[in-house]
Parts: C-alpha cells; sequence; structure tokens
C-alpha cells in the first residue's frame, strides 16, 4: 500500500487527465490497485514505470468505452471539475503548468484519439522519454512520436496563445461578476471579445444551451436574463478549479454553476459553463 501510495498523486493525474472525471479516474486506480496486489512481477526495475503502463493502458480502454457514451450526452460535454490539486506541484510549478489540467485545455484533449492522447500527455504533460511511451503503449518508437506530432499540432492550432496573470485573470472574473450580478448589458458587452464562445453542460438535466452560443451581444443578452430570473438570490464566488481562477454561482446558498473562463488578460474569450448537478456533486 506505501508504495502504490507513493505514485497515486501522479496515477490519479494521468487518469484524470485521460478520461476527464474523477468518477473514472477512480475506477482505473482501483482496478490498478488490485493488479498491483494480484498480478504485478515478482521482481520490477521500476514500480512506478510498471503503474504507469498499466493506468495508461486502463484509462485507453475506458476512454473508447466513455466515447461511446458521450456521443448521445445531451449537448456538449465538459470535462467533470475538480477544486482541489490534481496532483502536488511546487510554487514553480504551479506558474509554469497549472493550465495543463484546465478547463480548456482538458476540452480541447477531447479531440483526440484514445492512443493519440495517452501519448501525447505522457510526452508533453509528464516528461516521458518516447522509448518509454513506446513500451506502455505496445507500440513502435516512432510511431510513438507520429502520435505526439499530430497531437501536439492539432492542440496547438487551437489553444489560446495568451500569457497572462493570475491577477489579470482574477480582475476579469471580478467584473465579469459584478456585470452578471447587475445584468447590464452595457456593462456586460465590452467583457467579451468579438469572437467570444460559450459552452455549456447541463447533461439534460438542467437548462443548458445545446449548442456553443457566439458573440458578445448574445452572451451579455443571455446573463441579463439569468440576471433577471435569478435577482438577489444570485451570489458569485471566486473559486480555484482544475488550478485556475473560475467563478461559482450560488442561487439561494446552494451551487448552481461553474464558470470556466479563457481571456487574453483584457476580454474574455471562452466561457466554459458547468451546470450538470452530477459534476458539481463533488465540489463543494
Amino acid at each position: 500500500m506505501a508504495e502504490f501510495q507513493q505514485h497515486r498523486a501522479r496515477l490519479f493525474g494521468l487518469a484524470y487527465r485521460m478520461l476527464g472525471t474523477r468518477h473514472d479516474a477512480d475506477d482505473v486506480l482501483q482496478d490498478a490497485w488490485l493488479r498491483w496486489q494480484s498480478g504485478r512481477p515478482a521482481e520490477l526495475v521500476s514500480s512506478e514505470a510498471w503503474l504507469v503502463t498499466l493506468v495508461t493502458r486502463l484509462s485507453i480502454d475506458r476512454l473508447r468505452q466513455a466515447r461511446q457514451e458521450r456521443a448521445v450526452y445531451s449537448g456538449p460535454w465538459l470535462p467533470e471539475p475538480v477544486a482541489e490539486p490534481i496532483e502536488p506541484r511546487s510554487p514553480a510549478d504551479v506558474l509554469e503548468h497549472y493550465n495543463d489540467v484546465s478547463i480548456a485545455f482538458m476540452t480541447l484533449l477531447e479531440r483526440l484519439g484514445p492512443d493519440e492522447r495517452a501519448a501525447f500527455l505522457l510526452r508533453e504533460v509528464f516528461d516521458t522519454d518516447y522509448a518509454e511511451i513506446a513500451v506502455m503503449l505496445d507500440k513502435r518508437e516512432d510511431s510513438c512520436r507520429q502520435l505526439v506530432s499530430r497531437a501536439r499540432q492539432r492542440i496547438e492550432a487551437d489553444r489560446p496563445r495568451f500569457a497572462v496573470s493570475r491577477d489579470a485573470h482574477r480582475a476579469l472574473l471580478a467584473r465579469f461578476a459584478a456585470a452578471a450580478h447587475s445584468g447590464d448589458v452595457s456593462e456586460l458587452a465590452p467583457l467579451f471579445s468579438t469572437d467570444v464562445v460559450l459552452v455549456g453542460d447541463g447533461g439534460g438535466k438542467v437548462f443548458s444551451a445545446l449548442r456553443p452560443l457566439l458573440g458578445p451581444d448574445r452572451l451579455a443578452m443571455l446573463f441579463h436574463a439569468i440576471a433577471r430570473r435569478n435577482g438577489d438570490c444570485c451570489r458569485f464566488v471566486e473559486t480555484e478549479i482544475n488550478g485556475e481562477p473560475c467563478l461559482a454561482r450560488y442561487v439561494d446558498g446552494v451551487l448552481d454553476t461553474v464558470y470556466c473562463f479563457v481571456t487574453d488578460g483584457v476580454q474574455i474569450r471562452e466561457v466554459y459553463v458547468l451546470r450538470n448537478p452530477d459534476k458539481l456533486a463533488g465540489l463543494y
């Protein structure tokens, strides 16, 4: 148990990035623990390498199943938000890597196939050598290089290229919270870039946009309508979700929505609206 626990944080970080939900990641780790107890070789050169290989392969299998389930999901599917750190990092690492589990980044990962996603994460996030990746995926090393290259191109083509400080990010969140609470369209619209997009996930259980919404005027009118409906029952609280500042909205004291943003430091460019109560249940 002690040896497994020593690697658990890294294993969970890998499984969560592969699968996008805490439940699926926990299931993979439980399966890995059972196999660790009963099926590991008598002598291991590296227990960490063995466990990472096992978790990678289990995650690939689970992701193939999950993709079929998500194909019939009601509206857009967004990753499950996590409030606590995915894995411990030093302060320097937090500054450099906090966005590698952001909701925006995790959503981009959904565009990759299971093998592609695993190779990309192992190389780009966990800095694994290509020779080790080849063993973990049971592929040739040159094939793994191609997988990572293709995945990197697909991710970087749509990944935000803004270097925004956390203070600037938080300041924009505070301005949004004040404007969204008042519902003033003249204050809301300038907060959004001309190409802003909003993606919502209600899971078919609560009201949410079934397709992405585009444009500052449309988003401003949406939050104006929400403010009129909720009135003074609504309260916005800054919180940390998936390693970045976000907003939690409470209605009558109950967590109702989590908003995650991509900004350029001046305006909001992407809004991710997490409303599925099943995904919010583990937060607070």
